[in-house]
């Protein structure tokens, strides 16, 4: 039945690896890592591998692809400092093509333009360089359990459309419709999304958002919630500069409103 809700760990490279690492344990899930350094290629490629990934790496765009038409992958981490196309740009086309596989961007940490421009982009989360290699896991798993549990912000298991305007979001599928018109949506803009239009008219602070959308706690300068939020005003209203249905609370956070009138 179809319910509508109407309104630092410290390690070494040993010996050099192929590049690809498959885990002794049993897994199904495949991570790609576009980077250009060799020795950072090889370095989690073993320690990925090592909890329970299956992994590939590459180092530029044009691999990338051959290795996208070869195998589906489960997430992607892609570095922003590519030789020819740089991540950016990567991340623009695969985004325009349809593609919506889960993206961890490795940023240098001065680059916070570049993030911020990365998450507009559609990228699931953002790891500066340098480090360490346990958070970049802990990300992974949380973008993961994002996309394929029942973690908060991730998918239903019984069907269920939320209808605002002309807007449907179907929790099960992960569709949403804008006018009747498919509109694709990253994983981190589907769990924020599902975590407004399930808490309408409750002010959420970012902090809240932060751990209820993607499992972990907020960064006082963490403005990836900030700018998931203007991507999502750009998609579902009208006029994106006067949100009727995802507003501000000043000082505090945001607050979803089905029927758009100011709260």
């Amino acid at each position: 039945m179809k319910k509508v809700l109407s309104n630092s760990n410290k390690f070494a490279i040993c010996n050099p690896q192929p590049s690809v690492y498959h885990a002794a344990m049993n897994n199904t899930q495949r991570i790609l890592i576009i980077d250009d350094d060799a020795r950072l290629r090889e370095l989690l490629l073993r320690y990925l591998g090592e909890q329970g990934f299956s992994v590939k790496a590459v180092a530029d765009g044009s691999a990338l692809d051959k290795a996208l038409l070869l195998n589906r992958y489960a997430l992607l981490v892609l570095d922003l400092m590519l030789p020819n196309e740089d991540g950016l740009a990567i991340l623009r086309r695969l985004r325009a093509a349809g593609e919506n596989v889960p993206v961890i961007l490795l940023t240098a940490r001065g680059d916070e333009i570049d993030r911020i421009i990365g998450l507009e982009m559609g990228a699931d989360d953002y790891l500066p360089k340098p480090f360490n290699p346990r958070e970049l896991v802990a990300r992974i798993q949380a973008v993961l359990r994002r996309k394929g549990t029942q973690a908060i912000g991730a998918p239903d298991v019984e069907e269920r459309t939320v209808i605002f305007s002309d807007c449907e979001l179907n929790m099960a599928t992960r569709q949403f419709l804008k006018a009747g018109v498919p509109v694709v949506l990253t994983t981190g803009e589907f769990a924020l999304l599902k975590v407004l239009v399930t808490h309408p008219r409750i002010p959420l602070s970012r902090d809240k958002l932060m751990v209820l959308a993607r499992g972990r706690e907020h960064d006082p300068f963490d403005r990836a919630i900030d700018v998931q939020v203007s991507r999502l005003r750009k998609l579902i209203e009208a006029d994106s500069a006067h949100p009727r249905f995802i507003q501000t609370v000043w000082g505090h956070g945001y607050v979803f409103v089905p029927d758009g009138t100011k709260s």
